[in-house]
């Protein structure tokens, strides 16, 4: 079993060795998720723990890159990260799409709820200070994520301060959205505001009640018969940023379950990337 887990471990780094690693705080940070077991894999494609805030690059080559890119919050119900089936894969999707990603492994907040925000929007500035070097439109950088990372990345597009933490748009595949107990995925609530939240904690990290006019446009992929986050929590942020006028598209299947990323099953659901290529040209994002 152990060899097992080795062999595994060995293929991901060889996978991955030609990304640049980026650490988002080289010099270390003064905030602690308090985390007391070390970083490891769960299995071969999770990694649970994570204190070590950092991002692969995977920049488009300079022929075909078209200046967007995009921050990937894989998801792992604020615990670990899906790094290969909910980030890198679809970082090589969208290099054929000529656009530049960047997979975000973000510390886990451990009941430390602001610990994942400062890490995407500290992951958001460096590429946004490095965009020259990888021929990036400072006004064409998105977030996407997926369940826990979904919810991370509507925190993005819902709470930022400035011009330059604004996203231009986001990318949601099955996303938590909301911490209200009727309707999250409690696991991911627990981890991220811990057992007591507070109202105000709810509300606050309820991202349909974040919603501004100035929320990016926004994708986002649910399936009806997902088990885990329940598709109202896609609905309902769809609602919010109608109610604001904000462009949005859901796409919703009947079948798909949760964590389907874009591997194909034969199902309709497999089409999903299609409908997302369609609508990053009808955005002009690509």
């Amino acid at each position: 079993m152990k060899f097992k887990i080795l062999i595994s471990t060995l293929f991901i780094a060889i996978s991955v060795m030609s990304q640049e690693k980026i650490l988002l705080y080289p010099n270390g940070v003064k905030e602690s998720n308090e985390l007391q077991v070390a970083e490891s894999f769960r299995d071969k494609e999770f990694i649970i723990n994570i204190s070590e805030a950092r991002m692969l690059a995977f920049p488009a080559t300079k022929d075909s890159a078209n200046g967007s890119a995009v921050l990937i919050c894989p998801g792992g119900g604020y615990s670990g990260v899906s790094q290969i089936k909910e980030g890198e894969e679809f970082a090589r999707w969208f290099n054929k799409l000529g656009v530049s990603a960047f997979v975000l492994y973000y510390r886990m907040p451990n009941g430390h709820h602001a610990i994942p925000l400062k890490d995407a929007q500290t992951a958001m500035s460096i590429i946004r200070n490095r965009a020259k070097e990888w021929k990036i439109n400072k006004n064409k950088i998105g977030i996407m994520g997926f369940s826990a990372g979904g919810h991370l990345a509507s925190t993005v597009g819902t709470h930022f301060k400035t011009k330059a933490e604004r996203p231009a748009f986001m990318l949601l595949g099955y996303p938590v959205v909301t911490m209200d107990s009727a309707t999250t995925h409690k696991g991911s609530r627990t981890n991220l505001l811990g057992k007591k939240p507070t109202g105000e904690l709810i509300k606050l990290y309820s991202n349909e009640l974040q919603v501004s006019k100035k929320t990016p446009p926004t994708f986002i992929v649910h399936a009806k018969d997902d088990g885990a986050v329940p598709i109202a929590n896609s609905e309902n942020l769809k609602k919010a940023l109608e109610a604001k006028n904000v462009p949005v598209k859901l796409v919703i299947y009947d079948k798909g379950g949760h964590g389907f990323g874009m591997r194909k099953r034969g199902i309709p659901a497999d089409n999903w990337p299609d409908e997302l290529n369609i609508w990053l040209k009808e955005m002009k994002i690509i």
